[in-house]
């Protein structure tokens, strides 16, 4: 097992950075050997003069308090130089020195899913359904356990039973945002938490454009279901490309902001998608044996009329009960009755 603490005063340095780390274990192999050799960083590989005076000592308040937080949490520091360090993250162009991860990233086929952190209720739902979906057919979830269609991804595979990674763009020892506490619980106990900054960071704006490179390098292929014009979504996407994946979009309506992003990536070559099996059939992925789909009960059928024609009308489309009235041929408060019992 990797022994943190050197690893830590090496990420702790300031200025050093991740490609900095990189050179140093290159050149001296071990993270001990950089730290004793510190004063030869400039000599041997040009570092800045300084740099190995401003290595924070065993010792020092904010190393050891990630220490314990490392340890509080159970979380496994893998660093890129480990034989099981994944695959995916080794071939990047700028691969993580350092990973925390809670939980066995699984095996097989994947497909990240991002979007607007303010969705349409459709979005959101579409969304939960999709991944719900695609759980069930074996593919693992990845997304970045952001508010709206983050954490829908996130919930349609727990719905399915099935895996899901959320990557973090912060510390592996907290969730953001506050409200997806409940969701970080639930993806622990069957899923993964993945973070490439050490415990305790806070979840600064500059982290989630590097968090988005990992989402989009787990997924064998990205899909982005709504995303305005300056929405983080598009930055995945470019990344996803970068990386040699496929991007993938759901098409909306031209009304709608959150409809920008998706149809941007269309008119530029991205696959439209509308169901799961767009997504099976890009990816190459078949439905697993091991995860089986859920069948759903038909609620309409053990209904009584008019119940049953009432709820054949609705949709994941808002509609006005005068309309649902007037097509049901019911009056406003015969109608109200019925959706309340439903």
């Amino acid at each position: 097992m990797t022994y943190p603490l050197p690893w830590l005063r090496l990420q702790f340095t300031p200025g050093l950075g991740r490609a900095g780390l990189m050179r140093l274990i290159e050149h001296y192999k071990t993270p001990a050997a950089a730290l004793a050799n510190r004063a030869l960083w400039t000599k041997d590989l040009g570092l800045r003069a300084d740099l190995g005076h401003t290595v924070p000592p065993s010792a020092d308040p904010v190393v050891q308090k990630a220490l314990q937080r490392l340890k509080q949490t159970g979380a496994r520091l893998q660093t890129f130089w480990d034989a099981d360090y994944p695959e995916k993250f080794r071939t990047m162009i700028d691969p993580p020195a350092l990973l925390y991860r809670r939980g066995a990233l699984p095996e097989g086929p994947a497909v990240a899913i991002v979007g607007s952190r303010r969705p349409t209720h459709f979005g959101r739902q579409f969304t939960t359904q999709l991944a719900e979906e695609l759980a069930a057919a074996g593919v693992t979830i990845v997304s970045g356990l952001a508010r709206g269609i983050d954490a829908a991804a996130h919930r349609g595979a727990l719905n399915a039973d099935g895996r899901t990674v959320a990557v973090l763009g912060c510390g592996i020892d907290r969730v953001y945002p506050p409200e997806n506490t409940r969701l970080h619980e639930e993806i622990l106990a069957t899923g993964v938490i993945l973070s490439e900054y050490p415990p305790g960071a806070a979840p600064l704006p500059g982290h989630f454009p590097g968090r988005n490179r990992l989402i989009s390098a787990l997924g064998d292929a990205t899909l982005i279901v709504e995303a305005t014009r300056d929405s983080g979504s598009l930055i995945t996407a470019e990344f996803a490309l970068e990386q040699g994946r496929d991007v993938m979009a759901v098409p909306g309506g031209i009304d709608r902001d959150t409809s920008y992003g998706p149809n941007h990536l269309i008119k530029q070559g991205a696959h439209p998608v509308t169901e799961a099996s767009d997504i099976l059939q890009i990816i190459g992925a078949l439905p697993s044996q091991h995860a089986p789909r859920k069948e759903g009960k038909d609620v309409c059928a053990v209904l009584p009329e008019p119940e049953r024609s009432v709820l054949r009308q609705l949709t994941l489309t808002p509609r006005h009960s005068d309309e649902l009235a007037g097509e049901s041929g019911l009056t406003p408060m015969e109608l109200s009755v019925i959706l309340l019992h439903l």
